[in-house]
């Protein structure tokens, strides 16, 4: 899938609240171990939670604040968005709209989907 210039992050209802997810509809992440916009998921961390890229200045859509939206470049050089100082992603076995694996383990931390005010979604 190209990575599209300018990704854009809406918020939609979910099971926990309304969360980020991007213009198509697939739920985004936060690593609950990374304590920076420093990304720590790579190879196979990567292929399961891929990282939101963008290829522009990522915009906000819905109840998004866009001065939380920002960047942060990745190892391989590609720009990978943030959101409220965290690195984003998508989990790679969900469809549009689903939600399968908020408060989840994996990869050394928790897997969390995430708030417009930019924080970790209630369990």
């Amino acid at each position: 899938m190209p990575t599209p210039a300018g990704t854009g992050v809406k918020t939609a209802a979910s099971d926990f609240g309304v969360i980020l997810f991007d213009i198509a509809g697939q739920a985004i992440y936060l690593f609950g171990k990374e304590k920076s916009a420093t990304s720590a998921c790579y190879g196979a961390c990567a292929e399961a939670w891929p990282p939101v890229l963008t290829k522009g200045a990522p915009k906000a859509l819905g109840e998004v604040k866009q001065s939380l939206l920002g960047t942060t470049k990745r190892t391989d050089g590609m720009t990978q968005v943030t959101y409220g100082g965290h690195p984003l992603y998508f989990y790679a076995h969900e469809g549009k709209n689903e939600v399968k694996c908020h408060n989840i383990e994996g990869f050394g931390g928790l897997w969390l989907a995430v708030t417009s005010a930019g924080q970790a979604a209630p369990v």
